[in-house]
């Protein structure tokens, strides 16, 4: 069964991408498709099997010997367990809800069964990923999953920004992978396997144990598991790794939803719970992890308080969530950061389908400055999004069981890190923190785009995105007016291509709907956002439940912490609702009650406001220290090495002499008899003279 699982989806990619236009559309969209639904039909058995304890222990399924060299020995096995079934689940569930999704969003597109081919290809290497019984083969899904992104954000190539966001993607993605291959070497060098079952089973045992690394010596646990981290950062959008996220939007909308919401992105935090154990052995690469998840956590929260297109603050928030999931490894609650990773996996995704049917709804504007009053037009949409927005912000009552998703899983992720002290007591707070702002700028994108009056009918100002000759065009672009103070007098919107293009009147313009293709994963996500938390708490973070149904997997399960979580005083557990109400308050106030609240903030705050909107100025500052410095040494070496030394002495240089020498001989050829009988007798008399001086 697991075999069919992971290959199908590789065995639809080939077919639908090898068949391409041949094929047709709608054929493969049925294969890809369908291989999805039936990946994920037989997942959730798996993974239900594991919750009522018909698996006491993991299983591993041999597929092939892969490498195997003197003591090297690298078979390739799918492993199935606990952790493996709850990825099993998120990625069959989700990459078919998008796959469907496709069918109405990408329907007016002419490369769609490219489009479905590489949606497959990612999916078929996010489950190698996650069935992973070695670091090899983790690493090939983990590169794999890259090679998706990268082709998916760049999906549609004649956009020039669409080209850039996965050329940075890519490059980014490049520096975080050189960390994994380095802790995958020193893995291998210390442990002399790559095995993780074994590796996992000798990790306590290297305790205390020191390693050569950069001339110094440091804990050999510490460095690989900072090695490994650093992997973890650029997957996972971690602060300093995290830049290409945003401009990732660059993509079609499902893709955002599929890759960088509920799966590739979750790579990093699913990596770190699967050597928990290894990172349990040095208390310094946790405190590293608890550290910069809650940075991350923060700042991604800052970010999306000022962000106008609608992707891009669903992005910042998915960066967020992220530091919740990994500061909540950190502090050593494994078990509520893989649940926090299956809820957010439904609402998140939710969130951005949901964007993705609004964007559709409004011509594929994607500035929320130009929408409003939509709940009246598009209704489906609006009230999926509604459940959507409750769950990440959190919504519930400490103490009971009414809850949406978010409430239950981020909720046992800040009660963890203040119980566990230290560094989770840090984490926690900037956690609540984030979790203020978390609901402000939810709130904020469902009022802006859903409530109040219109700003887009009958306006002049609403930016049409101009599909170019061949039918590619979502415009990503959103223009940089003031925060919030609605539409600006912009002449022109951009085109596909990065070209300017005329703003279309919208005159008699009325948004509409989307297909049932498109609301039926709406729906369902709807289900997930709403219910996932209630149902399955019991069996991720519950000290009884959570020690049963995490016995079958390679993850660290703390009881004492679960105990302790459950323990901590009245004002933790409420500190997340007030924060959350206190978040709807304000955005219900700055763009319900007082819609001149932002302006006025924003020109009070100008310089604070400049800073986040310009997302601390991350983007200037590597531009400055690494890509401009390198577009200046690689300047240097085309032009003083490859022209002025290599070209110069080297071809150029032999051209130059062959010319010169072609001069100097074409005057000897005068046509002249007495000019060659001249140098005849010349070259004569030479040799005569030699021959007597010799």
């Amino acid at each position: 069964m697991i075999q069919i699982i992971v290959f199908l989806p590789l065995l639809a990619a080939i077919i639908a991408g090898l068949g391409n236009k041949a094929l047709g559309n709608v054929p493969a969209k049925i294969v890809t498709t369908g291989a999805l639904f039936i990946s994920c039909a037989l997942s959730w058995p798996i993974f239900i099997s594991f919750l009522m304890g018909g698996h006491e222990e993991g299983f591993v399924v041999p597929v092939m010997t892969w490498l195997n060299s003197d003591s090297f020995n690298a078979m390739w096995e799918l492993r199935v367990d606990a952790l493996t079934a709850v990825m099993l689940v998120v990625i069959t569930s989700v990459s078919a809800l998008v796959h469907l999704y496709s069918w109405g969003y990408m329907d007016e597109d002419p490369d769609q069964p490219r489009f479905f081919a590489y949606l497959s290809l990612f999916t078929f290497a996010m489950l190698m990923l996650v069935t992973a019984n070695n670091l090899l083969q983790m690493f090939f899904g983990w590169e794999g999953v890259g090679l998706a992104s990268y082709l998916l954000i760049g999906f549609w190539f004649r956009k020039p920004s669409a080209n850039a966001a996965a050329i940075k993607a890519f490059v980014v993605n490049r520096v975080g992978d050189l960390g994994f291959m380095m802790g995958i070497f020193a893995t291998y060098l210390v442990f002399d396997t790559i095995s993780i079952p074994e590796i996992l089973a000798a990790a306590p045992n290297m305790a205390g144990s020191t390693i050569g690394f950069l001339g110094y010596r440091f804990e050999t646990m510490t460095v690989i598991c900072l090695l490994l981290f650093i992997g973890a950062m650029g997957k996972s959008a971690q602060l300093g790794l995290h830049t290409w996220l945003p401009d990732a939007m660059e993509g079609p909308t499902p893709v955002s939803a599929l890759i960088h919401a509920a799966t590739m992105v979750t790579a990093g935090v699913f990596m770190v719970c699967r050597l928990s154990p290894m990172f349990e052995v040095s208390e310094t690469a946790l405190h590293v992890v608890t550290y910069v998840g809650a940075a991350t956590c923060f700042f991604a929260a800052t970010v999306g308080t000022t962000q106008q297109d609608i992707k891009k603050v669903i992005a910042y928030s998915t960066c967020s969530q992220l530091g919740y999931m990994f500061f909540a490894a950190g502090v050593g609650a494994y078990g509520a950061a893989m649940f926090h990773l299956f809820t957010h996996a439904f609402f998140k995704a939710l969130l951005f389908l949901g964007a993705g049917s609004v964007i559709h709804a409004m011509h594929h504007e994607q500035d929320m400055r130009y929408y409003g009053g939509l709940r009246r037009h598009i209704p489906i949409t609006f009230w999926t999004m509604m459940a959507g927005t409750l769950a990440i912000t959190g919504v519930g009552i400490p103490g009971t069981l009414f809850g949406f998703a978010g409430f239950f899983s981020k909720d046992s992720i800040l009660e963890s890190a203040f119980a566990a002290g230290g560094p989770g007591t840090f984490a926690f707070f900037l956690g609540v923190t984030a979790a203020l702002l978390t609901s402000f700028y939810s709130w904020r994108l469902v009022f802006l785009t859903f409530y109040g009056q219109p700003r887009w009918a009958g306006s002049e100002h609403i930016q049409h995105a101009v599909h170019d000759t061949h039918g590619h065009g979502h415009d990503d672009h959103a223009h940089d007016a003031p925060a919030d103070e609605g539409p600006t007098h912009d002449d022109h919107a951009h085109d596909a291509r990065g070209h300017h293009a005329p703003v279309t009147g919208t005159a008699g313009y009325h948004p509409h709907e989307s297909p049932w293709v498109m609301l039926l994963p709406l729906v369902v996500l709807t289900v997930g956002a709403v219910f996932a938390g209630f149902a399955f708490h019991h069996f991720f973070i519950d000290a009884e439940g959570g020690e049963h149904f995490w016995h079958a997997s390679t993850l660290f399960f703390d009881e004492h912490l679960m105990h302790a979580s459950h323990e901590v005083p009245l004002w933790v557990k409420w500190s997340p609702f007030a924060v959350m109400a206190t978040g709807l308050l304000v955005a219900w106030l700055a763009y319900i009650k007082n819609t001149d609240w932002p302006a006025k903030f924003t020109a009070q705050f100008y310089v604070l406001y400049q800073f986040l909107l310009n997302k601390w100025y991350f983007d200037e500052l590597y531009n400055a220290v690494f890509v401009k410095p390198a577009f200046a040494i690689g300047r240097f070496f085309w032009k003083a090495g490859d022209e002025g030394t290599i070209d110069r002495f080297g071809p150029n240089g032999l051209a130059a002499l062959v010319v010169a020498g072609g001069k100097v001989t074409r005057r000897l050829q005068s046509g002249y008899v007495y000019s060659y009988a001249l140098v005849m007798l010349l070259g004569l008399a030479a040799a005569i003279t030699w021959a007597i001086t010799r």
